[in-house]
């Protein structure tokens, strides 16, 4: 209870934090303001994070509570390609309406140079335990191909993400990423998907 207390605390601090930075900018947002929004305290906020700084790296919390939001909507009967699809479409709505396309740029900059811990690769985050089990059901059911582990399709789909994130931020956010997705991300997918007799006349 206590453990789950402390998650939704970090959960909102982080947030409040990016809902701000998108709406007024990372320079003009301040720490009161992330406390105000989050209705915590100081001592709270400095808990969990050391400072404004500390939460450029908590991007990756965002895309798991995005995750978890979006697991009662996951249909068990639904092909598992779909779901992949469904969910990258879902986080990339998201990400293109609430999330400031400079600070993502400048997480995966810092994820390049760190020598620290890198958040976006931490494979306990729930973005790929949950992608392992859709895979993993897919392959059990025939819906993706077996000549991959589960461990290698999640990774490439991870990476296909991070490719679409990386050419929209450098691309100055000149397209919809959402849209751009849609049509690209089944074409990059393509090899993990089998396909039946039905799918093949189409």
């Amino acid at each position: 209870m206590a453990k789950q207390k402390k998650q939704l605390t970090k959960k909102k601090i982080v947030t409040a934090a990016w809902k701000l930075f998108y709406r007024q900018g990372y320079d003009d947002t301040t720490v009161d303001e992330i406390i105000r929004e989050a209705g915590t305290s100081k001592g709270t906020f400095y808990h969990y994070f050391e400072g404004k700084d500390a939460l450029l790296s908590s991007l990756s919390y965002l895309f798991d509570d995005k995750y978890e939001e979006l697991l009662p909507k996951l249909q068990p009967e639904g092909n598992s390609f779909d779901k992949l699809i469904y969910l990258n479409q879902e986080l990339f709505g998201m990400i293109e309406t609430s999330v400031s396309r400079e600070l993502l740029a400048s997480l995966y900059s810092s994820q390049l140079i760190t020598r620290g811990e890198k958040h976006l690769l931490d494979r306990n985050r729930l973005y790929y335990r949950l992608l392992n089990e859709i895979v993993s059901e897919g392959q059990q059911k025939g819906e993706l191909t077996s000549s991959m582990s589960s461990y290698e399709i999640t990774k490439l789909y991870a990476l296909c993400e991070r490719a679409l994130l990386y050419d929209w931020c450098i691309c100055n956010g000149e397209y919809s990423l959402k849209a751009y997705s849609s049509r690209v991300m089944p074409m990059l997918l393509h090899e993990i998907r089998e396909w039946g007799e039905e799918d093949e006349e189409k």
